[in-house]
């Protein structure tokens, strides 16, 4: 199992801040971030922003400000956004700058779990789709044109999105348990995922993110009762 330890509720959700601004700001991230920046404005929403193959590198939460944007992503991911962004600003007029953000859409662990986002432990190598039609939802145009990405994410949209892996919300007394019923199921998981990816102690015993193969969806509850688990759908 790839977790070092269990998260308290309470432990907080760092947060760093991407300022992206220029007079080619919007062309930039529009053709690197997943979500339509039209539709963002000062308020604010979620996008992801995908390596080429269409894997989710990071969500980040978008904001217009002067003569530009930011992006909101977990501190640990910052210098990985920071380098993928870089890699494709070439000639553009925009800079981009990374600092601390003192907070987020939500600021600790617990709450992530709660809202059933997934944080940096759960980008391991996955698309969109895996996560759920609401994540594509709100993270993903299908309308606005060309981004990094998209042709793949386009193509698994027009199929039916019958990814191998779903992402789940799991509730049980142990990690161990609730690996167990997660990977009851299913072939070899591919290198770097486990059942469980992150966990918050909670009164009742622990709160966990993880992934589970399709083949397993049906049946979940019959595995194991001391387990309780949700598709993210």
């Amino acid at each position: 199992m790839s977790i070092e330890r269990i998260f308290e509720e309470q432990d907080p959700f760092l947060w760093s801040r991407l300022a992206v601004q220029g007079p080619a700001s919007e062309t930039f991230l529009q053709g690197q971030l997943s979500q339509d920046l039209v539709v963002v404005g000062e308020c604010g929403g979620w996008s992801a922003l995908l390596e080429p193959n269409s894997d989710v590198l990071a969500t980040c939460y978008v904001r217009a400000i002067a003569d530009g944007y930011e992006l909101l992503v977990a501190r640990s991911l910052g210098e990985r956004v920071l380098a993928r962004l870089r890699r494709f600003h070439l000639r553009v007029q925009c800079t981009i700058e990374l600092e601390d953000a003192a907070q987020g859409p939500f600021n600790t662990v617990g709450e992530q779990v709660e809202q059933r986002e997934p944080g940096p432990d759960e980008f391991v190598g996955l698309s969109p789709q895996c996560y759920g039609e609401s994540f594509v939802e709100r993270t993903v145009s299908f309308t606005k044109g060309c981004f990094t990405g998209q042709e793949l994410v386009a193509r698994l949209d027009a199929r039916g999105a019958n990814v191998p892996w779903r992402f789940v919300r799991a509730q049980g007394p142990t990690l161990e348990v609730i690996d167990a019923v997660l990977s009851a199921k299913g072939p070899p998981r591919p290198h770097g995922l486990s059942g469980v990816t992150s966990a918050v102690r909670r009164v009742a015993g622990l709160d966990a993110m993880g992934f589970i193969h399709r083949s397993a969806v049906e049946g979940l509850d019959d595995v194991d009762g001391r387990v309780k688990v949700t598709v993210i759908d």
